[in-house]
């Protein structure tokens, strides 16, 4: 299914929307690889953008900014936000809201056609959750070296000694992912 979205009066196609996006983001930290396909890219910002709308939220509710966005054929099937201080639910992470979301829409835990959009890096608990929902793809934003599952601390999403493998794009709007969260830091450390 094509997504669109109606600006100013009128429907404006995903072409058109990516581009303009592409046009305004593009910075030294946000390269597009040579062997990438153009078209991809631009979903892939597209789809990034929206989560980051997702994390905004979560800053907002003074939660650690992280948004995720999952789509199966280019269109959104679930889109949130980390919520584990405003429910008190450890496992309330963007990853696995999403995951949960998506599999109880679709009517199936397995998520082999699905791409996942988030903002950061998953952690331990959330990629083993990608990999027993055979997930399709990962796209995120910026690494964490600290607690990271995919690339960083482990790399859970290739280990072949599980039963699955994720398909990994990594480095999608950093710059914009990695900010939002030093903001929240930031504004966390004055508060105390």
């Amino acid at each position: 299914m094509m997504f669109a979205r109606f600006v100013t009066g009128r429907m404006e196609s995903a072409s058109a929307v990516t581009d303009a996006a592409i046009s305004a983001t593009l910075t030294e930290g946000n390269c597009i690889a040579p062997s990438a396909s153009p078209g991809k890219i631009k979903m892939d910002e597209y789809f990034m953008r929206l989560a980051l709308k997702e994390a905004e939220k979560a800053l907002a509710e003074n939660e650690v900014p992280v948004g995720a966005v999952l789509v199966i054929n280019n269109e959104v099937v679930a889109s949130t936000h980390n919520k584990k201080e405003s429910t008190n639910d450890p496992t309330a992470h963007a990853e696995l809201s999403a995951i949960r979301e998506a599999a109880a829409k679709t009517g199936n835990w397995r998520l082999t056609e699905a791409t996942l959009y988030v903002t950061k890096e998953p952690c331990v608990m959330c990629a083993g959750a990608m990999v027993n929902a055979r997930l399709g793809r990962l796209v995120y934003g910026c690494r964490d070296e600290r607690f990271g599952a995919v690339t960083s601390r482990y790399q859970l999403a290739y280990d072949h000694s599980l039963n699955h493998r994720v398909n990994v794009k990594s480095g999608i709007l950093e710059k914009e992912c990695a900010d939002i969260l030093k903001r929240f830091f930031v504004q966390l450390r004055t508060a105390q």
